[in-house]
């Protein structure tokens, strides 16, 4: 299995780090000690701006950690947004153009080297967008695995030149669940105003639900001999039941080995 954790800045401001009283890298550090504890591995994809900003003592042991691969998930997660739509009008690439794309990654890199002493060879662009640069852009800058968007049927790696993907295969946590300011009534309005849908259906669950579903689709990849790829974002478990179901549930599902991103590159491409 690989889990995954998308960390943000958190002056980025988003809807779980307005509702919760810890800050988005302390419910990261409270999951990555629980993870360190099963002697779990992850892949930690943190913006440019959480290691330049937010770092700490508590960052720090996150990204020291033989368990953890850094990876990286763009500089500002594409803000201010105005910016971003104006680039998706005019030239078709919310991401931006080629040069505000290659910018945006190797600032991320390069804050990433300096701080941890570490080269990222994972990528997941915020919120999955992948324009019609990416591919050249995170190879140019030595990416080898991009893990945008989500493909229920997928069974692992998908090739893309000289550029892996990797889908998410396992449901997702924060746009199925039911937290923070996504009230019943909010999906059902966000639902109908963008017509939203993934591989894996609209519709938003209860965190006990969730994890039925969640445990469901794991044992789907697992069954059928093929890798799952999990997304958990720390601080939406922390205010679905502060961590209480997904501890349970990686508790009970992960049987076999984990791995992180790069490692299961690595396997993959022998």
């Amino acid at each position: 299995m690989i889990i995954t954790c998308d960390i943000h800045h958190q002056s980025l401001g988003t809807g779980n780090q307005l509702h919760s009283n810890k800050s988005e890298l302390d419910c990261a550090y409270d999951f990555f000690k629980y993870c360190e504890e099963m002697n779990f591995k992850m892949t930690f994809f943190f913006s440019g701006l959480a290691i330049r900003d937010d770092w700490n003592e508590k960052l720090e042991e996150i990204t020291s950690s033989k368990l953890v691969e850094i990876g990286g998930h763009n500089w500002d997660c594409f803000s201010p947004e105005i910016v971003h739509r104006v680039c998706n009008k005019l030239f078709g690439s919310y991401n931006g153009t080629i040069d505000m794309q290659t910018k945006d990654c190797e600032k991320t890199i390069d804050i990433i080297r300096q701080k941890t002493g570490r080269d990222i060879t994972s990528w997941r662009n915020h919120m999955y967008m992948h324009g019609p640069h990416t591919e050249k852009v995170l190879r140019n800058c030595g990416i080898k695995v991009c893990s945008d968007g989500v493909m229920r049927d997928s069974s692992g790696f998908i090739r893309k030149g000289k550029l892996l993907d990797l889908p998410i295969n396992v449901l997702p946590d924060h746009e199925h669940l039911y937290h923070a300011e996504r009230t019943k009534e909010w999906v059902e309005k966000w639902k109908s105003r963008y017509n939203w849908s993934d591989d894996f259906g609209s519709d938003s669950y209860e965190i006990e639900e969730w994890g039925m579903f969640y445990k469901r689709s794991y044992f789907e990849k697992y069954s059928q001999g093929h890798l799952p790829v999990s997304i958990i974002h720390p601080i939406t478990m922390y205010l679905a039941d502060n961590f209480k179901t997904i501890k349970k549930l990686l508790k009970d599902i992960v049987k076999d080995e984990t791995y992180t991103v790069d490692e299961a590159r690595i396997i993959y491409e022998k």
